[in-house]
C-alpha cells in the first residue's frame, strides 16, 4: 500500500512512517505542507493520504477539496477532537477522521478502511457528531419559518440589509429578529449563528419543523 503522510511536525511524520511501514508493509512518503504534497502527487499516486489540518499556509481543510476531486482517499489525523472539525473535514472530502490520541491498532484499522473506500470516524468523535445533530434538530423546533429563511439567507452570505429587502422589513427589524434567533438557539455571537446556519439541513427542517 502507498501512503502519503502530510503533517508539519517531523516527529509525527517519522512516527507514522515507521508504524505504517513496519506494521502494514506500506510504502510511505512524507510532506510537511500542501506544496510539498502537490509535488509528490505529480509523479506518485498514493492509495491513502494521511492529512493533518494544522498545516502552514493553506490548512488541511483548504487542501481537502482538491485531493477529493483528484480521487484520493484521505484520512484526517488531527489534534482536534471537536465534532465541528470532523464535520467540516468530511464535508470537504475526507473519508475518515481520527484524533492523534487514537490507539495504533485503531489507526491502522482506519487506514485500511479508508484505503477500501469506506468511511471511518473515531467512535468518540462520531458520537459527539450524532449528539450535535440531535441537539441542533431539537433547537430548530423553536424557530419560525421566517427564522429559518433568515438563517438560510445568512448562510448564503446575505447582509442584514439585503435580508430586510427580501422581506420588505427594516434593517432594525431584521437585527432584532436575528437577536431573538440567537436566544432561541442558545448562541451569543452572530458568527456562531452563521456557522449553525451553514450546517443546517438544506430543507431548513432538520426533521424538526414542518
Amino acid at each position: 500500500m502507498k501512503i502519503l503522510v502530510v503533517d508539519d511536525h517531523a516527529v509525527v511524520r517519522a512516527g507514522l512512517h515507521q508504524m505504517l511501514a513496519s506494521m502494514m508493509g506500506a510504502e510511505v512518503r512524507e510532506a510537511a505542507d500542501g506544496a510539498a504534497a502537490d509535488l509528490l502527487l505529480v509523479d506518485w499516486r498514493p492509495e491513502v493520504v494521511i492529512l493533518d489540518l494544522g498545516l502552514p499556509g493553506p490548512g488541511g481543510l483548504a487542501l481537502l477539496p482538491g485531493l477529493a476531486r483528484a480521487g484520493l482517499r484521505v484520512l484526517v489525523v488531527s489534534m482536534h477532537t471537536e465534532a465541528l472539525y470532523a464535520t467540516r473535514a468530511l464535508e470537504a472530502g475526507a473519508l475518515g477522521y481520527v484524533s492523534k490520541n487514537i490507539a495504533p491498532d485503531a489507526l491502522l484499522g482506519a487506514v485500511r478502511m479508508v484505503a477500501e473506500g469506506r468511511r471511518f470516524i473515531e467512535p468518540a468523535i462520531a458520537q459527539d457528531m450524532a449528539l450535535q445533530r440531535i441537539d441542533a434538530g431539537e433547537k430548530l423546533h423553536r424557530l419560525t419559518p421566517r427564522d429559518l429563511e433568515i438563517m438560510r439567507l445568512m448562510a448564503s452570505g446575505r447582509s442584514l440589509s439585503e435580508i430586510g429587502a427580501v422581506f420588505a422589513i427594516s434593517y432594525k427589524t431584521v437585527a432584532n429578529t436575528v437577536s431573538l434567533i440567537r436566544t432561541k438557539l442558545g448562541v451569543s455571537r452572530t458568527a456562531d449563528l452563521i456557522r449553525l446556519a451553514i450546517e443546517m439541513p438544506d430543507d431548513g427542517k432538520g426533521g424538526a419543523a414542518g
